[in-house]
């Protein structure tokens, strides 16, 4: 299976888990209404929430995952971005930025992989 393959399974996969997550949340109660985790109908809004935080935490990781070769690399940014979420994004694009030399167009750290 190819790479571009995986990654429309994937993404495909969390459009589909958000709609229908956030659909059945709509159903238990209106967005208007939500105050948090602390009430019983209110868990919904928080766990789509959550999901949504989390597939924004994985998307930003599979490119992480195609910049970086090394594989403790990789692993170390998962658990990072995982546990520590935008603290942890933003201190990778910061380290991107400060690797890039005064000459370096910005787009060079979206595009290039490290080697």
């Amino acid at each position: 299976m190819s790479t571009k393959t995986l990654l429309k399974i994937l993404f495909a996969a969390i459009l589909l888990t958000l709609l229908i997550y956030t659909t059945y949340a709509s159903t238990q109660q209106p967005i208007l209404e939500w105050r948090g985790a602390t009430r019983g109908p209110d868990r919904y809004w928080t766990l789509a929430t959550l999901f949504d935080a989390y597939f924004a935490f994985l998307t930003f990781y599979v490119w992480l995952f195609y910049k970086e070769r090394s594989w403790l690399a990789r692993i170390g940014w998962f658990i990072a971005i995982m546990a520590l979420g935008n603290m942890a994004i933003a201190s990778y694009m910061l380290l991107q930025l400060f690797r890039l030399r005064p000459e370096q167009p910005v787009a060079d750290i979206l595009l290039a992989r490290r080697r």
